[in-house]
């Protein structure tokens, strides 16, 4: 195999050429015609081709080195430097088609001289260099990740945003990085719409809040979203309608998140949903009763008052958990609270006493000895108590409580409340 030195910068033997006192006497020379023709002559001694890189005061002549083939590797470091950014762009063509082959030793000298002329020209004063560069990298199979990192930083748009957005070098760490110190609405978009997001990057962007970049995220296939995430984005779309149309659309959405998103959404997005083709009959069904229900709820407190409304349903033995997270979704905090305080053989005082604590233990607690499923406990927690994201508790396994039944007793009892649990 031909010695990757060799074929990038080529031999210093052959016949013809001027011995080494004859280039020293040339380069002494004034004529600058004489001086190119060293530069490019291949026979030209190494260390007065790194001279010449290094010393020369015409431009021509160090760019004319920069395509000796013969010009030792360590000179990249010298040129990255060059005062003439034509010098500088023909050094970043080079380095860049040298890639591929010094990858294949990540452990040598090649790649190290490389990565380290790259990295200077990333930091380039002058930004169209630094365009060059990242538009040369950002797709290139074999862009180092220190680079990538370095472009992806850069305070102009231009520079960083294709890296962002195409990079396939630019690590997790890094993007979860820039996400936290640079949450430009642009910055978060570009990521979100990269070909292959992670999951731990996806959970970063939908943090961010914003707006343009979680539509892109949630629009975006090729992004892992959990099932936990999609139900963190169900409930942070009912203030952000931005989100929801390309949420009822996504694929393999899970009949779950489906119905959670369906307590809350306008008719055309509703028939979005039914109009899936993934959900089986019974699925569809229970979607649209879903919404039928807010409907119905919404009418029906149009009509009574909370206190009118909670007599007929306890009258009707009607009075449930759906019935509490329609409220909830209907955002009819007042009526939760009676109809918790109902079950949970508490006063409503009590109830909104609870809820305005915005902690996570006394709410689960609470909707246990009331007799209600984890998974009421988890909207409890996010639309009556409006418990911090951080501190929620979330059910074991999807479904189970995850405090032991002596916890959630003590919890009750830490607040005044009979420990009993309703049958």
């Amino acid at each position: 195999m031909v010695n990757i030195f060799t074929k990038f910068f080529g031999s210093a033997l052959g016949k013809g050429r001027k011995t080494y006192e004859e280039q020293k006497d040339a380069l002494r020379s004034a004529n600058v015609q004489k001086r190119l023709e060293m530069a490019k002559s291949t026979w030209t001694n190494k260390e007065i081709l790194y001279y010449l890189a290094e010393k020369d005061p015409e431009p021509s002549v160090r760019k004319a080195v920069l395509n000796n083939k013969s010009l030792p590797v360590q000179a990249s470091t010298v040129l990255a430097k060059d005062v003439d950014q034509d010098v500088r762009l023909t050094l970043a063509g080079r380095l860049v088609d040298l890639l591929p082959e010094a990858s294949r030793d990540e452990q040598s000298q090649m790649y190290a001289f490389v990565v380290q002329a790259l990295g200077t020209l990333a930091l380039d004063e002058v930004l169209k260099v630094r365009v060059a560069l990242s538009s040369t990298l950002k797709d290139h199979a074999h862009t180092p990740p220190k680079i990538a990192g370095q472009l992806a930083r850069d305070v102009e748009q231009q520079v960083s945003e294709p890296i962002l957005r195409f990079c396939a070098a630019l690590s997790d760490t890094d993007l979860m990085d820039i996400l936290k110190s640079h949450p430009a609405s642009w910055v978060i978009e570009a990521i979100a719409e990269r070909p292959e997001v992670s999951s731990k990057v996806s959970k970063a962007v939908i943090d961010s809040r914003d707006k343009y970049g979680g539509k892109a995220l949630i629009s975006n296939e090729g992004a892992e979203l959990e099932d936990d995430l999609l139900l963190e984005i169900v409930e942070i779309a009912r203030s952000m309608p931005e989100w929801q149309k390309p949420m009822a659309v996504r694929k393999a959405l899970p009949k779950e998140v489906a119905k959670e998103l369906a307590e809350f959404v306008d008719a055309s997005v509703r028939e979005l949903l039914l109009a899936r083709g993934d959900f089986d009959e019974m699925e569809t069904e229970e979607i649209a009763a879903v919404f039928r229900r807010r409907v119905d709820f919404a009418e029906d407190a149009d009509e009574e008052t909370p206190q009118q409304r909670l007599k007929r349903l306890v009258k009707d033995k009607n009075l449930n958990e759906e019935i509490i997270s329609d409220a909830l979704a209907m955002r009819d905090r007042e009526f939760a609270a009676l109809a918790l305080a109902q079950l949970a053989q508490v006063t409503p005082e009590q109830v909104l006493k609870i809820f305005d604590m915005q902690a996570a233990k006394p709410i689960v607690a609470l909707a246990w000895k009331a007799g209600l499923s984890m998974r009421l406990a988890l909207q409890l927690q996010k639309d009556a108590a409006h418990v911090p994201p951080r501190e929620i508790i979330y059910p074991k396994g999807g479904t189970d409580y995850p405090m032991s039944e002596d916890a959630l007793i003590w919890q009750l009892e830490f607040l005044g409340l009979k420990a009993a649990r309703k049958a």
